[in-house]
């Protein structure tokens, strides 16, 4: 066949290709190449058209035509598109490059290479490539759109904001650009503007699911948790295979004072039947060298390794864990690293990032790992790996750190407590059984600069200043009415309170009001650089304990820093977790037992300053000289009880 009639049937079939005509355009492909094996363009144009149903003999097709000719940009994207519709990224990262090496003016290569970079953990890298893609092509939606993604990761959330903001401004009705925008807001704490958006991405699309996720998670933010669980139940409508939904929840359901720990129990209870059970058809026997000393291969799962309350609370355990009875291997469900990331894995002895990896695919890493005993660090929080636990692939599974509560998972085989969170009596209301930490279930170190406690703010002041740091998901109706009759029964007293700007701040402002508070002795602050936080930590003279959900690492810092609190002892063990830090301060006394209590509690404290500014000089002496910073201490605890564990195993074998 000449030249020119190869030709001719190339074009026929680049036409019957554009009009959809997929079959007619294969079979003048393989005709030519029937003539002609080393057509490019019909190998190439045959590849592609088999991307969808036949991927592997497409990329063998792709690789052919760039042998044929490498100096096609062309050929190089597409098998770089090709290899990454089979997940095999590292090789489509190099086809890319290669195709920008003969044209680097080519935008769709940016965005491709940057989307391979970003699939792959690379934020920094990704985001240089959508920024590339973004100059050549100022109208490339999706590459703001991925820009905004990268940069949101790098932390970097004012200019996250601005990517966001140019791909809406291209299209000003696209629910997805609306919904970036919004979550790039909530994130930096703009949450009335967030809510805002959100909506305008809902009323366009009322059924768009990831609006309603994140309309939920910025209602809890600001306190709204039955309009949380509201729309956190409308998207679990739309998607109720979701475990992730779930989650989140079981999650704000811990904040809400309408569940007690047997409400909690049940609806942990229906997310495993949901979501894990099925999952039981997974689970194969272990074949662990059942000897009841031998050193043990101990796995921790987090998203949360990294600077978070959760990765510098392990940090005293990994530091101190024994090596030659334990090696540590990590498995962290985030591609974003930081100091404490690089810290932590100086501690271990094997570091797997597991992000983008399914759960089947993590669940053979830790078969393959031969990991004794898999500690779940997250229960409920986002970005949890439960249904890898749900497959069982460790002999024994414990869960601790994330928060104290139940997993709800039939695969789950311990929990860490202490006696403070988990008095007797306790362990019905929890799938696994709980082991109690002999001392404390939590341990810490000071984070910051190594500052001086100040003198008691109100000898200078001539008033008491209470404050509460937290989150403010954690401030219910029932907390700001308990902490406005605290106000009022000491005169002339301070409240400091993080709260979101806005309505919200409008809103505490106007409750404290109805309640005889003057809006001048309220001070509201939102998210702060470290410095200023702890600047303003120094500056209250009383913690306030929010309740049912207390503080964690935010009164541990106010500790520190010389400011003790008042805490309310709840019925389930996150809203004990004040007590533990309490008792194991040797401060029973400032625990109290129902809302009335708390704030006689607070008022004593209050008016006497003597007390209070001898208890400010003693604090950080008492926790330095407490459980709750014996790095070594705590790590032979829960090495004690990982062996027992893995004992009690041993045995049943």
């Amino acid at each position: 066949m000449d030249p020119s009639s190869i030709q001719q049937m190339f074009d026929a079939a680049l036409q019957h290709q554009q009009a959809g005509r997929t079959e007619q355009a294969e079979s003048l492909c393989r005709q030519i190449l029937a003539q002609q094996p080393e057509h490019g363009d019909a190998l190439h144009l045959l590849g592609i058209l088999q991307f969808a149903s036949q991927p592997k003999p497409a990329v063998e097709l792709l690789r052919r035509a760039v042998a044929v000719d490498p100096r096609r940009f062309d050929y190089h994207n597409n098998l770089g598109i090709a290899l990454a519709n089979l997940g095999q990224w590292e090789a489509a990262m190099v086809a890319y490059r290669q195709a920008l090496g003969l044209r680097p003016d080519f935008a769709d290569g940016w965005f491709n290479l940057g989307t391979a970079l970003q699939t792959t953990g690379r934020a920094q890298e990704s985001a240089a490539a959508f920024e590339r893609a973004a100059a050549l092509r100022p109208d490339h939606l999706e590459a703001h759109t991925r820009l905004g993604i990268a940069l949101s990761d790098m932390g970097k959330r004012h200019e996250a904001i601005a990517a966001f903001q140019r791909a809406l401004s291209l299209d000003p009705n696209c629910p997805e650009a609306l919904h970036n925008l919004a979550n790039a807001l909530h994130a930096n704490g703009r949450v009335d503007e967030a809510i805002s958006m959100v909506r305008q991405a809902l009323a366009l699309r009322p059924d768009f699911d990831q609006a309603l996720i994140l309309l939920g998670n910025a209602q809890k933010d600001i306190g709204q948790l039955d309009a949380a669980l509201a729309s956190n139940d409308r998207a679990m409508q739309l998607r109720p295979d979701d475990a992730s939904l779930h989650s989140n929840r079981l999650y704000t359901l811990h904040f809400h004072p309408d569940y007690d720990a047997a409400a909690l129990l049940r609806e942990h209870l229906a997310y495993n039947a949901r979501h894990a059970a099925a999952l039981a058809k997974s689970i194969r026997s272990h074949d662990n060298d059942p000897s009841p000393d031998r050193p043990l291969r101990i796995g921790y799962v987090s998203a949360d390794l990294r600077s978070h309350p959760v990765g510098m609370a392990l940090e005293p355990l990994l530091a101190h864990h024994d090596h030659t009875q334990f090696q540590i291997i990590c498995f962290a469900n985030a591609p974003i690293e930081d100091e404490v990331t690089r810290r932590l894995r100086a501690c271990s002895d094997r570091w797997h990032c597991i992000a983008g990896w399914s759960d089947q695919q993590v669940a053979e890493l830790v078969r393959g790992e031969k990991i004794d005993i898999l500690v779940d660090l997250s229960l409920h929080l986002g970005h949890n790996r439960l249904l890898v636990f749900a497959q069982k692939p460790a002999p024994v599974q414990v869960t601790y750190l994330g928060y104290p509560s139940t997993t709800g998972l039939s695969t789950m085989d311990y929990r860490l407590g202490d006696p403070y969170i988990d008095p007797p009596g306790t362990e019905r209301y929890y799938v696994e059984q709980t082991i109690r930490l002999p001392r404390t279930y939590l341990c810490w170190k000071w984070s910051g600069k190594d500052l001086p406690i100040s003198e008691l703010p109100a000898l200078s002041n001539g008033y008491v200043t209470f404050g509460s740091l937290n989150n403010f998901c954690k401030v219910t109706p029932a907390v700001l009415e308990t902490w406005g009759k605290v106000l009022a029964a000491v005169k002339d007293s301070r409240l400091i309170l993080r709260c979101p700007p806005g309505q919200t701040s409008v809103r505490v402002r106007q409750t404290l009001a109805q309640r005889g508070i003057d809006p001048q002795r309220i001070e509201l602050f939102s998210r702060l650089p470290l410095d200023q936080y702890v600047a303003l930590c120094s500056r209250q003279d009383i913690g306030l304990d929010p309740f049912p959900y207390p503080g964690h690492t935010t009164s541990l810092d106010s500790l520190w820093l010389g400011v003790p609190m008042v805490t309310l002892a709840g019925n389930t063990a996150v809203s004990r977790a004040g007590v533990s830090l309490l008792y194991n301060l040797n401060l029973p006394e400032l625990i109290a037992r129902a809302p009335d209590q708390y704030v006689a509690i607070a008022r004593a404290l209050a008016e006497d300053l003597p007390r209070l500014a001898e208890l400010r000089r003693g604090l950080r002496s008492r926790l330095q000289s407490s459980p709750l910073t014996d790095g070594p201490g705590f790590a032979r605890d829960v090495e004690a009880a990982y062996r027992a564990m893995w004992r009690r195993w041993c045995q049943a074998r």
